[in-house]
């Protein structure tokens, strides 16, 4: 995006590079991502994408991460990356100003549509019914990030060669580590870390968690699906991302070091690094992680439903897959009745 400051115009430049694997153990890829210049209307890992200025109508990169086994999940996460490109292709570049405000919302209302439009897709066609897809997508305008999610893709902000994670997990794991049941290093763990409150797809209204975060000269951004968070800590995403100019090559070594601890799922991470003369250098006191952005306009929602990511717990082999998902529901009451106890003796 082009800033004038004192009559002389400065800008914002974005380097990026994505990528995506099976991983080890799957047998298909049900992750997809999108990289796109919107000012330019153009979504690829062609060059002039690969390393743009930010134009006066930004840029956009999501994550999904599908499920719903066959064919279900990977057509999931192809349909949320794609309505939620071309509704702010539709929306956002027909409003005739390009405020902060605006932006954030339409790219709220995109994933919201693109929940409606995954849901209707399952309603009308069986054999894919309860697909489903989690969805991490962040815009980029000015000097600032704008993060929607639903479900446990993660954005992470390194600055200064530290990792701040931006996103918060729906996750029953996360919201048991919020109320003080676990910890982060038990509920990494858990045999019901899958467990996700929501995603794209298995209700007709989802709710969007929306945030922002400052952008400052020298910043990355990596967006990663579980398949990468789940197997690569925090820690080492930016030693990686950091130390290494290439972001080809950073991407390469982030997906090779999950797949040698297993790649139990598939992988998927998007790195972005931010320059130019309109940002500002980072300072040590500034806040960075998960803050909500307040918009004017406050639509209502439905709340979350437990949805499950890839294969359920393990149950005994003699129980039928109903009873399987009997278990598997109390299993997430009893966690909740854990939550509003401890929520009770925290109050």
């Amino acid at each position: 995006m082009t800033l004038v400051f004192f009559g002389r115009a400065r800008h914002i430049r974005v380097n990026v590079f994505a990528k995506t694997d099976t991983g080890r153990t799957r047998d298909h890829n049900e992750d997809n991502f999108l990289v796109a210049d919107l000012t330019r209307q153009e979504a690829s890992l062609k060059p002039a994408v690969r390393d743009h200025e930010i134009g006066e109508r930004g840029s956009l990169f999501v994550v999904a991460d599908g499920m719903g086994g066959a064919a279900a999940g990977e057509l999931a996460s192809e349909m949320a990356t794609q309505v939620i490109y071309e509704h702010l292709l539709t929306n956002w570049l027909a409003d005739p100003d390009a405020t902060p405000q605006r932006f954030a919302f339409r790219l709220r209302e995109a994933v919201e549509t693109a929940n409606r439009h995954i849901h209707e897709h399952a309603r009308s066609h069986p054999e894919v019914r309860g697909m489903g897809t989690t969805a991490t997508a962040v815009g980029v305008l000015g000097d600032q990030l704008y993060l929607t999610q639903v479900g446990d893709s993660r954005a992470y902000l390194i600055r200064r060669n530290r990792a701040h994670q931006l996103t918060k997990d729906q996750s029953l794991m996360q919201r048991l580590v919020e109320a003080g049941e676990l910890t982060e290093e038990e509920a990494a763990q858990s045999e019901r870390r899958n467990i996700i409150l929501q995603a794209l797809g298995p209700d007709a209204k989802v709710k969007v968690d929306l945030t922002h975060q400052d952008v400052r000269k020298g910043d990355l951004l990596v967006l990663c699906s579980d398949g990468l968070s789940g197997q690569v800590k925090k820690e080492e995403i930016a030693a990686i991302a950091s130390e290494t100019q290439d972001l080809v090559e950073a991407c390469d070594r982030l997906i090779s070091l999950a797949n040698e601890r297993g790649g139990p799922d598939n992988i998927t991470v998007i790195v972005a690094r931010f320059d130019g003369e309109a940002l500002r250098q980072s300072k040590a006191d500034e806040a960075v992680g998960h803050q909500v952005y307040p918009l004017i306009d406050t639509e209502t929602s439905t709340e979350p439903v437990p949805v499950y990511k890839g294969s359920p717990p393990p149950v005994p082999s003699r129980r039928s897959r109903s009873q399987g998902r009997v278990l598997v529901g109390a299993l997430v009451l009893v966690a909740a009745a854990a939550v509003a106890l401890a929520l009770l003796r925290h109050s």
